[in-house]
């Protein structure tokens, strides 16, 4: 439950749909079929909360599944659970975009290229 909580709150404060709606009216965007302004705002909350259950319920699910099946199986050996390989896959991930970054700030290709 705090894994769907607190990914519900990440995403919350990272996209901001009041802020989105505003700079895309800013830039002269539109959505088609909605008005700009305050039906944008509402749409985009609207969808953010639809993809969000999906994608916090994933991140539960990769959490807690791998712990119920060690524990029904009475696997004790294995330490890595769900939490463990979120987190890793999390560091390391940022560890190749702040490589990536750097070595962009320097005028390299990229550590991977694309």
């Amino acid at each position: 439950m705090l894994i769907f909580a607190f990914t519900f709150f990440y995403v919350y404060i990272a996209f901001e749909p009041h802020q989105q709606a505003e700079q895309l009216r800013q830039q002269g965007g539109f959505i088609p079929g909605i008005r700009p302004g305050m039906p944008t705002e509402k749409y985009f909350a609207k969808t953010l909360s639809r993809i969000t259950v999906v994608g916090a319920t994933f991140l539960a699910s990769v959490a807690v599944v791998p712990s119920i099946l060690m524990a029904l199986w009475n696997i004790n050996k294995f330490p890595y659970y769900g939490t463990t390989l979120l987190i890793a896959v999390g560091v390391s991930l940022q560890t190749m975009q702040q490589i990536d970054s750097q070595l962009m700030m320097r005028n390299y290709e990229g550590f991977l290229k694309k």
